[in-house]
């Protein structure tokens, strides 16, 4: 496994068991990442930026699943008022 890019992305880390504290652990992970994220966009590190980006995307579908187990809507799939 790769060295994570930060490191509350660290994938090895286990997953605390309330729904609450996975989505609170998810909101962290995708935070870093973006911070991480415009830190390579400046630096112009193509390579890095790139598994950042796959990262992220493993992040925000986990938050999707546990935003579904909790109940909420999808973003853009809400209910019109």
């Amino acid at each position: 496994m790769r060295t994570p890019l930060t490191s509350a992305s660290d994938r090895n880390r286990a997953m605390p068991l309330s729904i609450d504290e996975r989505r609170d652990r998810i909101g962290t992970a995708l935070a870093t990442l973006d911070r991480e994220q415009r830190r390579l966009e400046l630096l112009g590190l193509e390579t890095p930026l790139a598994r950042c980006h796959e990262e992220r995307r493993y992040w925000s579908f986990l938050r999707a699943i546990h935003n579904v187990a909790a109940g909420e809507p999808e973003a853009g799939h809400g209910v019109a008022a």
